[in-house]
């Protein structure tokens, strides 16, 4: 396992910016955030790739994930809510290959930066939608998505969160289930965890050998709100040797989009925390 920082946690600086500050608080790798301020679709131009590349090498960063969560880059400012939209579960196909297409070019993205993985989330549904049908809409997504993503050695991750149309570790169990591809798994938050009332230790369990990438936060009292690791109630120790007991090696990603504003502070603090937990994991034989 590696940690890493993930770049919407320094979102008032532009890409370059963000990953000259990853790279100082001392983590060994980054998330890049699909989305503003730090990449559009129109970036994904292979003298961009080529200039990114050659950033992250000189800065010794191996990428974690690319973050396709959310899509605010695709509406004028201030962003519609929900922040998801347009979403692989929306009802309208129209809106659903909108996103489509936008995955796809965080996954050339991936493609290009080395990242093992692209993360992306289910979206809310409409007012007048079941949540069997969105369901049903976001795995007849995901399922070219994969296949798109496969033929460039590329993962795809889905994010469970709070409020959210997949929330739970189980309902993400459930939809690689469904959807049958061995692309697809899971980004793991166990934070997000936390807050819908599970045991992060057993979502890992339950996902193990489909966790792509890992995002860390700290909670406090159940509530989503990310706080700098240490300031919260989550037992890192434990979700780090459940990780390691299920031979989990990517990375351990931290996200704090709450933090941009001490985007410096929140990044050294959250190492100073994190490293030593993480060094001291015993390895497991095998993994």
């Amino acid at each position: 396992m590696f940690l890493a920082y993930s770049t919407n946690g320094f979102t008032r600086t532009h890409l370059v910016g963000a990953l000259e500050g990853i790279a100082a608080a001392g983590y060994a790798g980054v998330e890049i955030l699909a989305d503003h301020p730090h990449w559009r679709p129109a970036d994904a131009t292979p003298t961009a790739f080529a200039a990114l590349r050659d950033t992250l090498r000189s800065l010794g960063l191996r990428v974690s994930n690319v973050n396709a969560n959310t899509a605010v880059c695709l509406w004028p400012a201030p962003p519609p809510e929900p922040v998801f939209e347009p979403s692989l579960s929306n009802a309208d196909p129209a809106v659903r290959e909108r996103r489509a297409a936008y995955t796809r070019a965080a996954i050339e993205l991936a493609a290009a930066v080395g990242a093992p993985c692209v993360s992306v989330t289910s979206g809310r549904t409409q007012a007048d939608v079941p949540p069997e049908q969105g369901l049903e809409h976001f795995a007849s997504a995901l399922a070219p998505l994969c296949t798109y993503a496969a033929d460039r050695g590329v993962k795809l991750g889905i994010e469970s969160e709070p409020a959210l149309l997949v929330e739970r570790a189980t309902e993400v169990a459930s939809l690689i289930d469904r959807v049958g591809h061995p692309a697809l798994g899971a980004n793991l938050d166990v934070g997000h965890a936390v807050c819908i009332g599970e045991d992060p230790t057993e979502s890992i369990r339950r996902l193990a050998g489909r966790i792509w990438n890992v995002h860390v936060e700290d909670i406090r009292g159940g509530k989503h709100h990310h706080r700098i690791p240490g300031d919260g109630d989550l037992d890192f120790a434990a979700i780090f040797r459940a990780l390691s007991a299920t031979g989990y090696t990517g990375g351990v990603t931290v996200e704090l989009y709450t933090c941009s504003a001490i985007a410096d502070e929140a990044a050294r603090r959250s190492h100073g925390v994190l490293a030593p937990l993480l060094a001291a994991v015993p390895l497991v034989p095998g993994a």
